[in-house]
């Protein structure tokens, strides 16, 4: 399992030359919360493009570095298009509120995790109600249900099913790759 933030910072490389054509700014999401590829880099103030290597063209993520099939990989994308990410989206994924259908707030969202090699789906949240909490408690990790239809990623929330409440855990060692 992969936490999102741990992509943030690596390294892109070519894997057939070793050529390393950018770093990992951000990711970008599809209007379900699919990860469909890596922001290589942000739009300037008044430009209309970002770089971006779509998720298909990802080969690995290690601890150290993110392997790409060639450099041709790393395109020009409209920055409108990329409306949903963790950062940097026009909708962002990154301390947004986890609320139950019954109204309870769970947290705000801190990172996600999901397999790279199972598809790109999120598989789990970790969410924090803010520095001291996590100090003091901890922050909680919440399993995604196997139904993709029962959780709502809006654009202002995350609403989950009631049981949720039930279900967070302490984020434990076995939750992070390693």
């Amino acid at each position: 399992m992969v936490k999102l933030q741990q992509l943030i910072g690596l390294p892109i490389i070519v894997i057939h030359s070793g050529k390393r054509v950018g770093t990992v700014k951000d990711a970008w999401f599809d209007e379900h919360w699919k990860l469909q590829g890596l922001i290589v880099e942000f739009a300037k103030w008044f430009a209309a493009r970002t770089r971006v290597v779509s998720w298909n063209e990802v080969l690995s993520c290690g601890e150290d570095a993110v392997l790409i099939s060639g450099e041709d990989a790393v395109v020009a994308m409209n920055r409108r298009k990329v409306r949903r990410a963790f950062y940097t989206g026009i909708v962002r994924l990154k301390e947004m509120p986890v609320v139950t259908v019954t109204g309870e707030q769970l947290g705000l969202l801190s990172d996600v995790y999901f397999y790279p090699l199972q598809g790109t789906q999120i598989v789990g949240y970790e969410l924090t109600d803010g520095f001291v909490s996590d100090l003091m408690e901890g922050r909680k990790w919440l399993k995604a249900p196997s139904d993709p239809d029962l959780v709502l990623l809006g654009e202002d929330a995350i609403i989950v099913p009631a049981v949720s409440e039930a279900e967070l855990e302490p984020v434990a060692a076995s939750n992070f790759r390693g």
